[in-house]
């Protein structure tokens, strides 16, 4: 059994009409797992993350305003979402998904969270429909546990994980890696331990070499006991704000190459889905459920 963390929450927020962010993928993929006959229990259901255990990780003041509607105009811009009770809720509740995620991939191999991917969320700022990064926080509850000391966050969204890398580059327990669209979002980048910057048009053959020598490099590097991976699929030929080239069966082998070299290794992975921008839902979801195959989850 490979569990899956999913929760109606994660899809449920109401947004401005033709807003960007393509809130209802989520519960898409869910009902399309389900169609293919992934069993129920399966599915494992999170919990909001405690608001105190994020304000000793993350600036307190921050996370105070966040929650209480208390951010300046410009912060909840920078954003991109408008303030709601709703978004708190479903905040918490998808970083609290990427945790249990995390706890599942200890017990079981493998998991995914289907949704996740923060990565642009600072300590003491959010950014690019980012407000807590999940990945840095789920990466930390691993490290409690006694038989894991180190691990790799391996993202693959086409947008570098900038927030993740500020908040690793201080921790010599977590590695950073960030495979990404050089002339895309964020403008201003951070330095993971290891950025792989690409042209804009890239296509199959370059992206895939690259993903191969980062996790080489990767493993090389600091041989980590146990990995995040972040799955964004906006590095796709018809994604709106990806600018790569890279087909379905390209993010289908991206996505083979991470989960077999980590499982050739016996080292334990926990996937969040990342960003994927198409206005078509059901060929966004298409193009998110190669996760799953790679997984083994359906075929």
């Amino acid at each position: 059994m490979t569990p899956l963390v999913f929760h109606p929450i994660y899809s449920q927020l109401e947004l401005p009409f033709r807003h960007r962010f393509p809130i209802e993928k989520y519960i898409g993929i869910r009902d399309a797992l389900a169609a293919s006959g992934v069993p129920k229990d399966w599915f494992k259901t999170p919990i909001p993350v405690n608001t105190n255990k994020v304000k000793t990780v993350y600036d307190p003041t921050y996370i105070h305003q966040l929650i209480n509607n208390q951010l300046d105009p410009k912060a909840m811009r920078r954003i991109g979402f408008p303030w709601s009770q709703q978004l708190i809720e479903r905040t918490l509740t998808a970083v609290g998904g990427t945790i249990l995620a995390a706890e599942l991939a200890l017990q079981h191999g493998k998991s995914i969270n289907l949704t996740g991917g923060y990565h642009h969320a600072f300590a003491n700022f959010g950014s690019g429909f980012c407000m807590i990064n999940d990945l840095y926080l789920a990466a930390l509850s691993m490290l409690q546990k006694d038989h894991i000391s180190k691990v790799l966050i391996f993202d693959t969204d086409v947008h570098q994980g900038d927030g993740t890398a500020k908040l690793a580059s201080n921790n010599p327990n977590v590695f950073t890696v960030s495979i990404h669209g050089e002339k895309n979002f964020p403008h201003r980048k951070q330095v993971s331990n290891l950025d792989f910057p690409l042209s804009k048009g890239t296509t199959d053959k370059l992206y895939l070499e690259t993903v191969d020598n980062a996790l080489n490099e990767a493993f090389t590097h600091f041989n980590p006991d146990a990995v995040i991976y972040d799955a964004g699929v906006d590095i796709h030929c018809n994604d709106d704000l990806g600018h790569l080239d890279i087909s379905t069966e390209g993010v289908l082998a991206r996505d083979k190459l991470v989960f077999d070299y980590c499982e050739l290794r016996g080292i334990p992975i926990a996937a969040v889905i990342g960003g994927g921008y198409q206005r078509d839902i059901e060929a966004l979801v298409n193009v998110h459920l190669q996760l799953f195959i790679a997984a083994g989850v359906i075929t």
